[in-house]
């Protein structure tokens, strides 16, 4: 394939010390897309890896045309990696995968066939995962249902980095932290068409991997910014309005169980019931402020917008055509 030209597919895999993975790597996704006719490059993103993986990405790409490196300047993480693939991919269609073997390249034209059914996100659902129980599967199920919940997005495994996306979605999709296993969620708030789809995946046969629960808490942190973003971008003060919420529950029930207005008077006002309810009371209406000023600013913007647009229409005079 010429450099100049557009291939159809554009496979971004984030690479960080997979040098004897590469290779096979390669051929498998080659095997799985030449026979369906259809244009690709392979996009190898190099996480600043510290073996030999970037002379092995070197070396592809100067045995074929196909591959192209990017290679960053220090270890940014998956996510980042992922958004420089982004930015480089010229395929109309992106697909994302591990580098590391784990996710079946045989699997891309299958979730090819389903964007071809009109949906813009196939994502992969790893329902045989070949992970350990307790540090991999049991947390990952956890925050599944979590974040399925919180953002109203069926799908059953979002941490599957094997998914298919259309380009024009992703490329205006701002991603950081650990935020790429919520592109589903938050494309589909501004209308997306998500489906997912049952995928291979296979133990790991080279190295250790580079995740473990140390990383849950800041996937909890951004679930709670994703939510944000996919279900009350219009509306933030429902959002804060719903955190609020225990918080005056529990000061409207200290305050009504545990102090007795009839007897209570300044001079013996109990002192640790007070200072509990003042202090559940705080965080609820600093949720509510922060709902309001939300709004302001959501509100703001959309009103200086239709205004923007009001004054480029043009002017009318009477008698004048």
């Amino acid at each position: 394939m010429a450099m100049n030209s557009r291939p159809e597919i554009s496979i971004v895999v984030p690479v960080f010390n997979e040098d004897e993975s590469l290779e096979l790597l390669f051929a498998e996704v080659r095997d799985a897309l030449e026979p369906t006719a259809r244009s690709f490059e392979l996009i190898l993103v190099d996480d600043c890896s510290t073996d030999g993986s970037l002379a092995l990405m070197r070396a592809l790409r100067a045995s074929d045309a196909r591959v192209r490196v990017l290679h960053l300047c220090r270890n940014f993480g998956q996510t980042a990696a992922m958004s420089a693939g982004f930015d480089a991919a010229r395929g109309r269609i992106v697909v994302t995968m591990d580098g590391d073997l784990q996710n079946d390249p045989a699997d891309i034209p299958r979730m090819l066939a389903r964007i071809d059914e009109g949906f813009d996100i196939v994502a992969g659902w790893r329902k045989n995962r070949q992970d350990g129980f307790i540090l991999r599967r049991l947390p990952s199920q956890i925050a599944n249902r979590m974040i399925a919940w919180l953002t109203d997005t069926p799908i059953h495994d979002t941490g599957c980095t094997l998914k298919a996306f259309r380009a024009a979605l992703v490329r205006r999709l701002p991603i950081y932290a650990e935020q790429h296993r919520f592109l589903p969620a938050m494309s589909r708030g501004s209308g997306a068409r998500v489906t997912e789809m049952v995928v291979h995946h296979r133990a790991r046969r080279f190295g250790i991997s580079k995740y473990g629960i140390g990383r849950a808490q800041r996937v909890l942190l951004d679930m709670f910014a994703i939510t944000l973003i996919a279900r009350f971008a219009r509306r933030p003060l429902h959002y804060f309005f719903i955190l609020s919420m225990p918080f005056g529950v529990l000061a409207l029930a200290l305050l009504a169980l545990e102090i007795d207005w009839r007897v209570v008077t300044l001079e013996n006002l109990p002192q640790w019931p007070f200072m509990a309810f003042v202090l559940c009371l705080l965080p609820a209406a600093h949720f509510l402020m922060l709902g309001l000023l939300s709004e302001l600013v959501v509100n703001a913007g959309r009103v200086h917008k239709d205004s923007v647009l009001q004054s480029r229409e043009p002017v009318r005079r009477e008698g004048v055509a």
